[in-house]
């Protein structure tokens, strides 16, 4: 975890860790975000980075210094998607991994659900049962 950084370097350690062409289906951009970090948006920014890291590839340590800003601007259901999305990241470079509430996750936080792009490949599909 990134306990020692503040919100403000947190945020700004995460939007160097996008790609320059990393853009949201908002419009916006790592660069946007580093301007809103600057003009102390960090509310903003940290929309703005959970947004393009829910439609870019990103690491598990992107997400987990978004979750530690949250905690630190205290937005708790930030903090819980932002979590949740670096154990989803974990869990899909670990298979096996289990879900932190003990079962095989699937379901975010609260019920909390954002629309995600679909991955081209699902994969794995169970045959359908037939009694």
């Amino acid at each position: 975890m990134h306990y020692m950084n503040d919100a403000f370097t947190l945020l700004r350690q995460a939007a160097d860790l996008l790609p320059e062409e990393a853009v949201a289906e908002s419009g916006w951009t790592a660069e946007d975000v580093r301007e809103d970090i600057v003009s102390s948006e960090w509310e903003r920014a940290l929309d703005a980075l959970t947004e393009i890291g829910d439609v870019h590839p990103v690491s598990v340590d992107f997400w987990e210094r978004l979750a530690e800003a949250a905690r630190q601007m205290m937005l708790d259901r930030s903090r819980r998607w932002c979590e949740w999305r670096a154990w989803e990241t974990r869990a899909r470079h670990h298979p096996g991994h289990s879900h932190p509430g003990g079962c095989g996750g699937g379901a975010a936080p609260d019920g909390l659900l954002r629309r995600r792009p679909a991955p081209a490949d699902v994969g794995r599909r169970q045959p359908e049962c037939r009694r």
